[in-house]
């Protein structure tokens, strides 16, 4: 996965320059990132009138974006906390709109759906949340603690686990193609749940050692 990750990001960084050459510098960080969010307000849309292989395809799309931001930020030398916070911000926006527009699908497409279904949904989006809330709120005791830390120290500490945002992306997008979106789903509690935990206590143990 983590080489699938640099490979990736090697030809985001390309893209980033072209981008950045032939607008003069005038397409920004916050412009990709708030233009990615819009893309996702049209996957929702895709989903929730069942085009789910047209859905999967630009998910993978904007999906991108969320490297192209920061590839430009650096190319740009932008990098800024409001920055990361409005990514971050935008990032979770992202993963409501997505299983919302499931839950919507879900509960429309089947006449006799389950109420375990919708429980499905809501437990994949409260894992989402807790384990970027796990890794935010690590961050900023550490920086409070430490003002001379970097972000990119902070999110090696803090980050890892299975199920990383861009893997939870993956996963949506795998269910959209093949119409497994339960299944995935539960993959996301199950392994989100581990993450969690793994984050939680790698965190827990790292600011006892200050």
């Amino acid at each position: 996965m983590n080489k699938i990750k640099i490979k990736v990001r090697s030809l985001i960084a390309k893209f980033a320059k072209l981008i950045d050459h032939f607008s003069a510098g005038q397409i920004t960080p916050n412009f990709v990132t708030y233009f990615g969010l819009v893309g996702f307000l049209l996957v929702g849309y895709l989903i929730i009138v069942n085009q789910n292989i047209l859905a999967a395809i630009f998910l993978i799309i904007f999906g991108l974006f969320d490297t192209l931001d920061g590839e430009l930020a650096r190319l740009q030398k932008s990098d800024s906390t409001k920055g990361m916070l409005l990514d971050a911000s935008t990032d979770r926006l992202k993963e409501i709109i997505l299983l919302a527009a499931l839950a919507f699908q879900i509960v429309s497409r089947y006449h006799q759906h389950q109420p375990i279904d919708a429980l499905v949904v809501v437990l994949a989006l409260g894992t989402s949340i807790l384990i970027s809330y796990v890794k935010a709120k690590g961050e900023a005791i550490l920086a409070s603690q430490d003002k001379n830390i970097s972000h990119q120290k902070l999110n090696r500490i803090f980050g890892g686990g299975l199920m990383s945002y861009e893997f939870r992306t993956v996963i949506v997008i795998v269910a959209l193609f093949f119409n497994l979106i339960i299944p995935a789903l539960v993959v996301i509690i199950v392994l989100g749940t581990y993450t969690y935990l793994f984050r939680f206590f790698k965190i827990m143990k790292y600011l006892s050692s200050e």
